[in-house]
């Protein structure tokens, strides 16, 4: 595909895309918010149906004690023949219901703002309008391209985790919709994450009468925090934060019980596995007698490592974005996404391909409008030259 013929078509979808982005912002659709999930996965759906794609949306079950979330929408487009390209973009955000109308969708010059504008409801579309584009541009060049639209990867994608670890490998790349860094960066790598909770069992006392009878749980978790904040700087890239601490009762109890909740990150997964095992064994020992701990880690993303397939894609993506007139750098970041889902699956992959933004997660989120259309041609690009 001539970039030029990409980037006109793309140019003549612009004013499509943002109104359907106004629309999508003005959902309120929080991992949480089920029903305004829904609502985005609805306008997927349609999107699928309206050009050609299979279409199989998945309800979520909640198990017990589980929160009820949105439901998870798969589309599937046959090519005549080549590669077969999954792309994962998704619906939730991390903003509560009542949002959009403390703050609805707004345009200000070349900025769009608003709840979930560049994570990720921009990059979503772009995954729409650059198939969309290849489409009126007749281009079929691939065995089968694969679009999640996924309702919880802002909790960590616990429902839609598996399914696409499963259908990862099945595929030749995997291009993640994330939004562009603010410097127009996209990703090829990403620090893994493991969460732990700690749990710290004492013994309670009267603080004033009989101390002597107690053991302090608070006590144990400070030399915890210290020792598990004292791991930064121990291996390159790798980051233990105690993020939250809670214990006690009253201050004239002795506490007996606390815990403590710890993010753990690293680029590399040897790095992360050695960081986990000094964090255990850090807790197998007590320094306050007759106290235990018990740990329990969550490693809900194993680290995106740039490898040989990913270097491939960004050489891919840089060559396409300099056909479009533009200079593109790939880079890595802490943060996680279903790109490190992907990538642990052994499939090629790269992220940040959505438009350009920045304040994530925040009242300023923005985007900026004049990226959409190189993005859009980009995402397309790439597809066609795999």
């Amino acid at each position: 595909m001539d970039a030029t013929t990409i980037r006109d078509l793309a140019f003549s979808r612009y004013e499509d895309f943002v109104s359907a982005l106004e629309q999508m912002v003005n959902v309120d659709c929080g991992s949480y918010t089920p029903a305004g999930v829904n609502r985005i996965a609805d306008l997927c759906e349609q999107r699928f149906e309206a050009r050609g794609w299979k279409v199989e949306r998945r309800p979520h079950v909640p198990g017990e004690g589980e929160q009820q979330l949105g439901d998870l929408v798969i589309g599937r487009l046959e090519g005549a023949g080549g590669p077969n390209v999954l792309l994962v973009g998704h619906m939730d955000t991390v903003f509560d219901a009542g949002t959009v109308a403390e703050r609805p969708f707004r345009i200000e010059g070349t900025t769009a703002y608003g709840p979930g504008v560049s994570d990720m409801k921009g990059g979503l579309l772009t995954g729409f309008f650059a198939v969309e584009v290849l489409q009126d541009a007749g281009f079929d060049g691939f065995g089968t391209i694969t679009f999640v639209c996924n309702p919880d990867e802002e909790i960590g994608s616990p429902f839609s985790g598996p399914v696409i670890r499963d259908l990862a490998p099945a595929n030749d790349a995997a291009l993640v919709l994330e939004g562009a860094r603010a410097n127009g960066d996209i990703v090829s790598a990403r620090k893994g994450v493991t969460d732990y909770l700690i749990t710290i069992r004492g013994r309670a006392a009267h603080a004033g009468v009989e101390p002597e009878k107690g053991r302090s749980a608070l006590l144990e978790a400070a030399h915890k925090i210290l020792a598990l904040q004292a791991l930064n700087g121990r291996w390159p890239g790798v980051t233990v934060n105690v993020g939250v601490a809670r214990g006690g009762t009253r201050t004239n109890v002795v506490p007996q019980h606390c815990e403590l909740q710890v993010d753990l990150r690293s680029a590399l997964a040897e790095m992360l596995d050695g960081a986990d095992e000094e964090i255990r064994r850090i807790c197998a020992e007590a320094v306050v007698p007759d106290v235990t701990v018990e740990v329990v880690g969550n490693g809900w993303h194993r680290p995106m490592e740039k490898k040989e397939g990913g270097e491939r894609l960004v050489a891919i993506a840089v060559r396409v974005a300099s056909e479009l007139g533009f200079e593109l750098r790939d880079a890595a970041t802490g943060g996680a996404s279903d790109a490190n889902t992907t990538s642990a699956a052994g499939t090629p992959t790269i992220d940040g391909l959505g438009p350009i933004g920045g304040d994530d997660h925040a009242p300023a989120e923005w985007i900026d409008l004049e990226s959409v259309v190189p993005r859009v041609a980009l995402l397309a690009g790439i597809v066609s030259r795999l």
